[in-house]
């Protein structure tokens, strides 16, 4: 899976001389923390609803209705947007922005293409990624075993599942300490116990079936 596959392709884009009131109305409008700041199409700058309530007058101001919408109205996106943020490519694995992405401690990714935004990826899309990534909205069961790091332990499996007519929706490992995997698997039949209870006679630790 790739950032492609996963971001909000064409994103809502501002300017940087859009009001942060204005940008503020777009964040909460759409439900989205994030706005990429454009220039003829190129990326310069992204803002976040928090950085623009960092700038924007505190609720408990003692000014005036007037003045502070004479402040939110000159004061705009320029002030508050992150300059020369990190981005991604539209081809990198979806891995690869999750690391960056917790590496750096953002919530977004703004995807680049040459010098054209051509998305945007968050948290929240990681998670989805996720979802999909487990098949977790298929119907079907979720086996996890304990395996050594031995060459054909996938094969042996895969030739049991074969036999019983069991596709793998997805599969995932987990390496729990040097030489020892989790591996879990969902699988396309309802009831897994019967295939579980036939992995444990071939001598492999079921974790759970579910």
């Amino acid at each position: 899976m790739f950032v492609h596959d996963c971001m909000t392709a064409n994103p809502i884009t501002i300017s940087k001389d859009t009001p942060i009131f204005e940008a503020l109305e777009i964040i909460q409008k759409h439900k989205i923390r994030h706005l990429p700041v454009t220039r003829d199409g190129k990326l310069i700058g992204l803002v976040t609803e928090r950085g623009l309530l960092k700038v924007s007058p505190s609720p408990a101001s003692t000014l005036s209705v007037y003045e502070l919408n004479y402040i939110l109205a000159k004061v705009t996106v320029a002030e508050a947007m992150i300059k020369n943020p990190i981005t991604i490519s539209p081809n990198a694995p979806i891995e690869e922005a999750a690391l960056i992405m917790r590496e750096h401690k953002i919530g977004c990714l703004p995807v680049v293409e040459g010098d054209k935004l051509v998305g945007i990826i968050t948290q929240t899309d990681m998670v989805e990624a996720l979802v999909n990534l487990f098949g977790l909205r298929r119907a079907g069961s979720r086996v996890v075993l304990e395996v050594s790091d031995r060459v054909g332990v996938l094969a042996e499996i895969t030739s049991l599942l074969k036999e019983k007519g069991v596709s793998i929706r997805s599969l995932a490992t987990f390496e729990r300490e040097p030489g020892l995997y989790e591996l879990t698997f969902r699988l396309s039949v309802p009831d897994a116990r019967g295939l579980a209870a036939e992995l444990e006679q071939m001598g492999y630790k079921v974790i759970s079936v579910s």
